[in-house]
């Protein structure tokens, strides 16, 4: 369902351009007739009035009612009553309003755009999203189809990478789709075996503290208590101890950054709430390299630490391969978990 609904496009151009009509038609000066009025909204509310067919300006008298097509419409024919004024082609074509011309049905821009979908698709969405009715489910589909995002060359993804060509070819599906399957497979042994690394960093840092203020006055003992001995000592006892504020980091950005791009509900504070039921599952490749790269995050951000170090001309020494080794059978024996219980699994 992520990748069909991911492929989904507005393959007609003269559709495409009447959605784009519609927007400065229509949600255009909805919106900002709203921006005007500032009416008390909940949050269901705000997130609903930020697509095209929002329920709010659909029923809410004063927005889809009152703004109408600013061209003919070959199906909706003139109306004397309700197009009093405007201008009568040779075509008959009328200014349908904005209800109207979104959600007459056959006609109806909203229905158009359904036909766009796999009929199928939207069945199994709707038996998936059995919290939502299938007119919503249908409501989410449209949105996702109808954002601008989805309509550039990235198709719809929030993370920006330089895989592939722009106008990507069929050896490079086929590539992205053989690196999906690989990640998969290597997520299996990979998380587990980084979340027990992850697990055992603090216990090694700690005896490396440890160690290193046992050293201290051997080290300025057989430096002569030298001043380019004190300051190099006392450089190494702070990056060592620094080193905690870089786990920190990389376990807050591990926490937190999924939420940030999705957040952690349905409302309107989420950016990319282009498509609710999948909840950002049309971006799953993304978030989970996203994750291999966090992961890494707990030894590169102290790595580089400790080059910026020797950039200044402080040579530190190795101490986080020290760190790496001391972690090294914890994250082997990690690993070996998931591949015992594949094992178990296919024999059985």
């Amino acid at each position: 369902m992520r990748m069909e609904v991911d492929a989904t496009r507005l393959d007609d151009p003269v559709l495409a351009q009447e959605v784009a009509d519609f927007v400065q038609d229509c949600y255009g000066p909805a919106r900002a007739k709203l921006f005007m009025t500032r009416p008390a909204l909940s949050e269901e509310q705000r997130n609903d009035v930020s697509w095209i067919g929002s329920q709010y300006f659909l029923n809410t008298p004063g927005f889809y009612d009152t703004y109408h097509s600013s061209t003919p419409r070959i199906s909706w024919p003139y109306d004397d009553t309700r197009d009093a004024g405007l201008a009568l082609v040779d075509s008959g074509g009328g200014y349908p309003t904005c209800r109207q011309w979104w959600s007459d049905a056959g006609s109806g821009l909203r229905a158009r755009l359904l036909q766009e979908v796999d009929p199928g698709l939207l069945t199994r969405i709707g038996q998936w999203a059995s919290f939502l009715s299938q007119d919503e489910a249908n409501d989410s589909v449209i949105r996702a189809v109808v954002s601008p995002r989805q309509q550039k060359m990235n198709q719809g993804a929030v993370y920006a990478d330089y895989g592939g060509q722009i106008e990507k070819t069929l050896p490079n599906v086929a590539a992205r789709g053989a690196g999906s399957l690989g990640l998969t497979l290597g997520s299996l042994g990979v998380f587990p075996a980084m979340d027990v690394l992850r697990q055992a960093l603090p216990m090694a840092l700690s005896l490396l503290k440890m160690a290193l203020v046992i050293c201290i006055p051997l080290v300025l003992l057989v430096g002569t208590y030298e001043l380019k001995a004190l300051v190099t000592v006392s450089v190494v006892q702070f990056a060592l101890f620094f080193v905690d504020f870089w786990f920190q980091l990389a376990r807050w950005l591990d926490s937190t950054i999924l939420d940030a791009l999705y957040g952690a509900g349905f409302g309107a504070d989420r950016p990319h709430a282009n498509f609710d039921p999948l909840i950002g599952l049309n971006n799953a490749f993304g978030d989970m390299l996203l994750n291999f790269v966090m992961t890494a995050m707990f030894i590169v951000l102290p790595s580089f630490w400790v080059m910026a170090l020797a950039f200044a001309g402080v040579r530190v020494g190795n101490f986080l391969g020290v760190l790496n080794d001391a972690t090294s059978g914890a994250k082997s024996a990690g690993g070996k978990g998931a591949d015992f219980a594949i094992r178990n699994v296919s024999t059985k």
